[in-house]
């Protein structure tokens, strides 16, 4: 199914990909901080999907397993729901939302007590095929 044939088109949808053609993933409420979650999206921002997929498969970061999957989703959404080759596409949008951050409290020493904030993230991956994505792009880099 292509984008002009598209009979209900979701304000997410319209929001990152307009009329171009290609598809997204994301996952909300990730249990890893936005600023570690940012360290890996720089890793594979602008990257192709296979090559994006090896690096975050040996990549140390804990937020690499979840961002594999969403990568790993998002070209399997292309493939299935716009018929794309999943060989020509690119990663060409990946953002870290912040999430809801849980309150949490540690006893300390005479009765005080210290916060812990556990932060959570909102990802989301964007893929296209490698022509349309660099009309989109422009010239920045």
């Amino acid at each position: 199914m292509s984008a002009t044939t598209r009979d209900n088109v979701s304000h997410r949808r319209e929001r990152l990909l307009g009329d171009a053609p290609g598809a997204f993933a994301v996952a909300r409420f990730v249990r890893v901080t936005p600023q570690k979650a940012r360290r890996v999206a720089d890793l594979i921002r602008g990257v192709r999907v296979e090559d994006a997929l090896i690096t975050l498969k040996f990549a140390p970061q804990g937020a690499s397993e979840n961002f594999y999957k969403l990568v790993d989703s998002a070209a399997a959404n292309a493939e299935t729901l716009e018929g794309l080759n999943r060989s020509t596409l690119v990663i060409t949008t990946v953002t870290v939302d912040e999430g809801p951050t849980m309150k949490r409290w540690r006893p300390r020493a005479k009765g005080a007590a210290n916060r812990i904030l556990k932060r959570s993230s909102h990802l989301t991956v964007v893929v296209q095929p490698e022509d349309s994505s660099n009309d989109k792009k422009g010239g920045n880099r």
